[in-house]
């Protein structure tokens, strides 16, 4: 079922990749299933991403490189004993607590989850909208990117498409937490939306809020709010329920992202991004 899930997303030309680093491609279409094991295949790894001044990029899509990074990552946490662990910028300290992150990565619908929405943020949206304000009604520029914009968005929107925005904003947490934790947590969110944002969290504990302020905590529970009430919103299934399982265990898929930038993403993440 979920090589089915994978087969919507590659190109003939990511099938191509999968080929040459296995079997016939008419094989892999008549077995589907077979797409996850070749995604964690250490010869595909090696095929895109082991030579040297090559582009990834330039053999084959966003998702297909983030499906095999995130297969990657998952793998390398079956014999992880401990990980980095972000304290705020520039600071990482060892923490032996990898079994969350192990078995968040060790799910088949969670890992194409996480591959979608790094391919996702390749191309981001910006426009305009119109925000009715004091003063009348004013346009506002918005972006993906911009977390206190996609807040006021959703308050904006039509009831029916308000599900489809709260899910950008618990992508954009994820996104931002887990691959520029750094700009995340010192300078996404100045101080005069700091209050904002919480705001929107619903009220949060006056005791957590003052211990722990930074980037990273707002982005944190603004992501699992965000995807709670996307997956309230969404048709009941198993392509959903995942929204569920990140809304409980956002940290875990966070620090899994933590991971995979620290071990191998690192070095092209603004070519790739720029969003920092």
């Amino acid at each position: 079922m979920v090589g089915r899930l994978y087969l919507e997303h590659l190109s003939d030309a990511d099938l191509a990749v999968l080929a040459a680093a296995d079997d016939p491609i008419g094989a892999r279409r008549r077995d589907p299933e077979r797409i996850e094991a070749l995604l964690d295949s250490p010869a595909l790894f090696r095929r895109l991403f082991a030579t040297p001044g090559r582009d990834p990029l330039l053999q084959g899509s966003p998702f297909l490189l983030f499906a095999v990074l995130v297969h990657r990552a998952a793998r390398d946490l079956r014999q992880a004993s401990f990980l980095e662990e972000w304290v705020g910028p520039r600071q990482r300290v060892p923490v032996f607590d990898v079994g969350g992150v192990r078995e968040f990565g060790a799910h088949p619908l969670r890992r194409l989850f996480l591959a979608e929405l790094l391919a996702s943020y390749t191309r981001v949206a910006s426009g305009s909208t119109w925000i009715k304000t004091s003063r009348g009604w004013r346009r506002r520029r918005f972006s993906e990117l911009d977390p206190l914009r996609l807040v006021e968005l959703a308050e904006q929107v039509s009831e029916a498409d308000r599900p489809s925005v709260y899910r950008r904003l618990g992508d954009l947490s994820l996104f931002l937490s887990g691959i520029f934790p750094d700009y995340a947590g010192e300078r996404l969110i100045a101080e005069r939306e700091r209050r904002r944002l919480e705001l929107a969290l619903g009220g949060a504990p006056d005791r957590e809020r003052n211990e722990r302020r930074d980037g990273i905590w707002l982005l944190e529970q603004l992501g699992r709010r965000a995807y709670r009430i996307a997956h309230r919103a969404a048709d009941r299934g198993s392509g959903t329920s995942v929204l569920a399982d990140v809304s409980e265990q956002f940290a875990a898929a966070r620090r899994l992202l933590n991971f995979l930038t620290d071990r191998y993403l690192f070095p092209m993440r603004r070519q790739w991004f720029g969003a920092e």
